[in-house]
């Protein structure tokens, strides 16, 4: 399994609902509220030869209230 990370930045006043929407759709691994520019970061596995970005086109942005997303690539644990 390949993790990655994705920064989401949500419609004012929908990050609650967005992080519950990641939550029930099983999804993610982890789904944490943050400060800054983004509102949540998630935390996501995938099979070692699936496409990222066709994963998070299809599975994250058809979310209602996510209005950006930024994807950290991992390429290493230590």
């Amino acid at each position: 399994m390949k993790p990655f990370f994705v920064f989401v930045k949500c419609q004012l006043g929908k990050s609650y609902q967005v992080a519950a929407a990641i939550a029930d759709a099983e999804i993610a691994s982890e789904v944490y509220s943050i400060a800054g520019d983004f509102d949540l970061i998630v935390k996501f596995y995938v099979e070692a030869d699936a496409d990222i970005g066709h994963f998070v086109n299809e599975k994250l942005h058809v979310i209602h209230g996510i209005v950006d997303t930024k994807t950290i690539p991992t390429f290493k644990a230590f």
